[in-house]
């Protein structure tokens, strides 16, 4: 017999009034003096659990039904009726229930019925899908995911896998985790090999901040490409949305200009958006009861109003305005800080703001320099909830003036050099942004904490799994 997921039964209404096989894990039992139990089953397909009816008619009722206990593992089958209580829309009678797997020490078990802090189940990433909060944010992940990757798709971008090993930094500065083959638990060890040069690769590697400088070879040939993947930074920094290791998406496009991409990634996010409203509705509405009363209304406000396009410049001006609010001093030169975005999302303008042209010297080498010589051709996506969310700009594609950049941010030539074929051969203006997959899933969801929608997250500190 096939299994009928529960999203089947619930979404589709599939199978009502005959017998079906599902599978799941025991949420809850209760027992009636009549010699009835009444499970709650779950399959991880959606939020919603089916009641189960139990009868003591069943071979293994006193044996193993009585003793199910959450987490509890089981295969059953049973004919799917519509109830006749109103809090459950459907139920299964059962006719056989089979105990795959049981909870050896039920009163320990971390994921017990009750509701359980986010910080608790931090400490349980390997459990704590088992629960209804992240069941929800896993489900919008996947359809977030899934919905980037066919949007790119349907505009005809090619997906292009850029190495996680390196031997650049992208970003500039020191954040990037380096790679080493050396046992650093051993002393003695390293004072032997300390002078041995060989390396595996010959040279310094790194886990890569992005994929952007790999990526623009293929643009530069394919015209249309993204990649997608996990990216790091070695960032000392432990806050609600900082990550060592995240996901980002990343875009490149030929013969095109920061403003056209940029309006592309404002079509993007709505479009995203506007997927997880359709296929989410029950995880939303999960969330909206438990964390975000405001959500629907939150997420459908973004489909409906333009974002704010503003520069650099206006937006220093506005902050200068209103400085009586920051403590830090505001000048011409500084990259805005978090609570300088949030006014400037939240407060002043009350939706996404998009800041174009930024000062040369706080943004990368790569960047193409603007006709005033003191910025950038770059923009910055900023949301509400969570800042910065997308970023992007063209890229500098003449050849003297990239070679100038480098030197004034001391980059080394030779570690660049392919970097600057790509100008030297059929050089072409291109543009293109990366997404933090996190931050979108996080103002979405309306959670506050990043390692809250990452599986396994790694921070400043904390490395458990």
């Amino acid at each position: 017999m096939k299994v009928t997921l529960l999203s089947d039964i619930f979404l589709k209404k599939k199978n009502i009034n005959t017998v079906i096989l599902i599978n799941g894990w025991v949420r809850n039992r209760r027992d009636s003096k009549s010699g009835i139990s009444f499970l709650d089953i779950y399959d991880g397909s959606i939020v919603t659990t089916l009641q189960v009816i139990a009868k003591n008619t069943l071979s293994n009722y006193v044996t193993e039904i009585l003793k199910l206990t959450i987490g509890c593992s089981v295969k059953i089958v049973g004919k799917l009726i519509h109830s006749l209580h109103k809090k459950n829309i459907y139920e299964l009678k059962a006719h056989l229930i089979q105990v795959i797997g049981t909870v050896s020490s039920p009163k320990s078990y971390p994921m017990s019925a009750k509701r359980h802090t986010l910080e608790h189940l931090r400490n349980f990433c390997h459990l704590r899908p088992r629960t209804n909060i992240i069941g929800v944010i896993s489900r919008i992940r996947n359809t977030v995911f899934y919905t980037l990757h066919k949007f790119f798709q349907s505009k005809q971008y090619l997906w292009v896998a850029t190495p996680i090993i390196t031997s650049i930094n992208t970003e500039g500065g020191g954040d990037m985790f380096k790679i080493s083959m050396l046992d650093t638990s051993n002393y003695e060890l390293n004072k032997k090999i300390k002078n041995f040069k060989k390396k595996f690769f010959n040279r310094s590697a790194f886990l890569t901040v992005s994929g952007q400088l790999t990526l623009e070879a293929y643009a530069c040939s394919l015209s249309k490409v993204y990649s997608f993947g996990p990216v790091f930074r070695a960032e000392n920094s432990n806050t609600k949305k900082h990550l060592a290791e995240f996901w980002m998406l990343e875009m490149e496009k030929a013969f095109t200009t920061v403003k056209k991409i940029s309006n592309f990634s404002e079509i993007l996010l709505k479009h995203v958006i506007q997927k997880v409203l359709e296929k989410n509705s029950l995880d939303l509405s999960f969330l909206k009861k438990y964390i975000d009363n405001n959500i629907f209304i939150r997420l459908k406000k973004i489909l409906n109003i333009n974002f704010f396009h503003i520069e650099y410049k206006e937006a220093l001006d506005i902050l200068l305005k209103n400085s009586h609010l920051f403590s830090e001093k505001i000048f011409w030169g500084i990259d805005f800080n978090t609570i300088q975005e949030k006014y400037l999302v939240e407060e002043y303008f009350k939706a996404p703001v998009v800041i174009y042209n930024y000062p040369k010297n706080i943004k990368p080498f790569y960047m193409k320099l603007n006709s005033d010589e003191i910025t950038v051709s770059a923009f910055d996506i900023l949301f509400p909830l969570v800042g910065e969310i997308i970023g992007g700009s063209e890229r500098e594609d003449r050849f003297s003036i990239l070679e100038n950049r480098m030197k004034i941010f001391k980059e080394t030539q030779k570690d660049y050099h392919w970097y600057q074929d790509l100008r030297k051969y059929g050089t072409i203006p291109h543009a293109g942004f990366g997404l933090g997959f996190e931050r979108l899933i996080l103002y979405i969801t309306g959670l506050n904490n990043i390692r809250d929608v990452i599986p396994f997250p790694r921070s400043v500190g904390d490395l458990k799994f």
